[in-house]
């Protein structure tokens, strides 16, 4: 019995090679089938040289997180293969460029090995070393599409919309992708157990990577002033901005550029650009990783202080130090929930996937000007910069940008006194004046050091206790503007809860299938932003135990809750998963399930 449109396949390549295109191809090839994808980018840290893997979750039932085992693996990178072959769920197959012969240790006798002679097949038919280079990739795509019955057809109009302004790389690709699908049809034995066949289960979804997205957010989310050094994995957040800002800010009629986008020469220059640019009336970012967040705490503290608007992207990655630059995690929860020494707090977004990257990045914004405050979006490696599946973007025209409590000149006129730090309405926010907005009245001096309501410097113990419960308000406010969260519940009552976040989401929801199967009945939670808000706390409460998912080794998200509610820590269970690549289904309901089984015996011990 074969599979249809459910396997995992992964490219072992060189970093620099030019694998990337025709990797990128085969997934859009699925795609536009109508087969939900998955496209998982695993990489070094160096330019060149070292193994780089392109991983692709072909699910029917639209399971877009990361997979256990790999059914198909193509080999074109000797050093690798050992790896590789030992990666291979018994059953799978190995397809390699037997150009050389594959030594006799390699050999496992449960899986299939399908030589194909990719580099002789290239000099065979190319002079040109760089060209043998590069057309051995679509000569494996030809290959890996007739082992797989993939319609020849649409992978060819994939190519032709990847090269559409390079319109003479199109022949020469078609060439190249049947040179290895008919010499694959002529001697090997196709098609294998593992095939794909046209599908309904895209519907209107897009693939995009959610850097991109958070890019085009900010676009629409009236950002006009980027600042940002360039660190893995977001430099890509700021040339995405910039691509899309020529295209969208550009004056139709003077030809002027509409935005500024600035590299500063380290990460704590380049947040002070953009408080400057906040202070000063423009909607501004940077974007960074955990070791810019480090670098850039005394200026997020300064902000939360002098109470300036400032939206932070946060693309995480493995840590501490320089860590695993290529690996994917979420342990910047804590280190970004309460940044900058002191007693403070932010305002963090978990965008799970590119729509949400989309519209938190621009929501952010909308934030940081209501709560004159800095809001950090925590995206990941993970999400940032591979593509996904998801749904299309949904802007409304007829939206107003949320500035929130800017006085203009005439409300101006209409006070006698300004106080900056007054809180007027009482609810922790206060009313701040644009530079230049009236020639006399609104013009006060931003402070980091303590001062009193009218911005005027003081040591005076009342007037700090005064300021900084006052922000202890604001962030009660913040807990009504924040995204609440996402919640799934189960068939039945059941005394088990599950919480995750961000990334975790993919894998999350495909849990509570494998659970379900097995018997075990939890409702589940995603958490979309802090604050916490009061549907966390009862989801909390109404629970008897919780199993707290996160990819961090100090369960950091759970620490959080339990500092926010002085929760009772007896009651979280962490599932913490942390070595760089995304968190799977299986290892969450496995470890669950562990779990559950343990308390039982336990209990039916006693």
């Amino acid at each position: 019995m074969y599979s249809v449109n459910d396997f995992v396949i992964r490219f072992a390549n060189v970093n620099g090679t030019g694998s990337a295109s025709a990797n990128g191809i085969f997934a859009k090839s699925i795609f536009r089938l109508g087969v939900p994808i998955a496209p998982k980018n695993i990489f070094p840290s160096n330019i060149q040289g070292l193994p780089t893997w392109y991983e692709v979750r072909i699910s029917e039932k639209g399971y877009l997180g990361r997979r256990d085992g790999i059914d198909i693996v193509v080999g074109v990178n000797p050093q690798t293969y050992a790896d590789d072959i030992a990666s291979i769920k018994s059953g799978g197959y190995f397809v390699y460029d037997n150009s050389k012969r594959l030594h006799d240790s390699f050999f496992r006798e449960d899986i299939h090995f399908v030589g194909v002679p990719m580099m002789k097949l290239a000099m065979d038919n190319y002079t040109d070393s760089r060209k043998q280079q590069l057309f051995k990739n679509i000569i494996y795509l030809g290959a890996i599409s007739a082992l797989i019955d993939l319609d020849i057809e649409i992978v060819k109009e994939t190519i032709a919309k990847t090269f559409a302004r390079k319109p003479k790389l199109i022949v020469p690709n078609y060439e190249a992708l049947e040179i290895g699908y008919n010499y694959t049809k002529e001697n090997c034995n196709c098609p294998i157990d593992f095939r794909v066949r046209k599908s309904d289960k895209t519907g209107d979804s897009i693939v995009i990577d959610g850097n991109a997205a958070t890019a085009l957010g900010l676009v629409y989310g009236g950002a006009t002033v980027g600042a940002w050094y360039p660190i893995t994995p977001s430099t890509s957040v700021a040339s995405s901005f910039e691509k899309y800002c020529h295209k969208l800010r550009v004056d139709k009629e003077t030809g002027k550029n509409n935005f500024a986008i600035v590299q500063a020469e380290d990460e704590l220059s380049a947040i002070g650009m953009v408080i400057g640019a906040n202070w000063n009336g423009a909607r501004a970012f940077t974007a960074t990783s955990g070791p810019g967040v480090s670098l850039m705490n005394e200026f997020i503290g300064l902000a939360y202080f002098a109470e300036i608007p400032v939206t932070l992207i946060n693309v995480q990655r493995g840590g501490p130090s320089t860590g695993m630059p290529t690996r994917s995690q979420q342990a910047d929860i804590i280190s970004s929930a309460y940044a900058s020494h002191g007693d403070t707090k932010h305002v963090l977004l978990f965008p799970s996937n590119p729509t949400e990257c989309f519209q938190f990045s621009a929501l952010a914004l909308d934030l940081a000007d209501r709560l004159q405050t800095p809001v950090i979006v925590m995206s990941d490696l993970d999400l940032g910069m591979n593509e996904h599946m998801t749904a299309p973007f949904k802007w409304d025209e007829t939206k107003a940008y949320d500035k929130g409590k800017v006085l203009n000149a005439e409300e101006l006129d209409e006070i006698e006194v300004f106080g900056r730090y007054l809180d007027v309405d009482k609810d922790g926010i206060t009313y701040r004046t644009i530079p230049g907005t009236h020639p006399t009245k609104g013009s006060y001096f931003t402070r980091g050091t303590s001062h009193n309501e009218y911005a005027k410097y003081s040591e005076a113990g009342d007037d700090y206790v005064k300021k900084v419960d006052r922000l202890l308000i604001k962030w009660e406010t913040a807990k009504k503007l924040v995204p609440k969260p996402r919640f799934e519940n189960a068939a039945s009552k059941t005394p088990y809860g599950m919480l995750f976040f961000g990334t975790t989401n993919y894998a999350a929801y495909e849990t509570l299938d494998l659970l379900g199967e097995n018997g075990i009945q939890i409702d589940a939670m995603s958490i979309k932003a802090f604050p916490f808000t009061t549907e966390i706390f009862e989801f909390l409460e109404n629970h008897e135990r919780i199993f707290v998912i996160e990819q961090n080794r100090d369960a950091q998200m759970r620490s959080l809750i339990i500092n926010e509610y002085n929760y009772d820590p007896k009651k979280l269970d962490s599932i913490l998963h942390y070595d760089g690549t995304p968190i799977t289904a299986h290892y969450i309901s496995t470890s669950i399930s562990k779990a559950l089984n343990k308390s039982e015996k336990q209990s039916q011990a006693l």
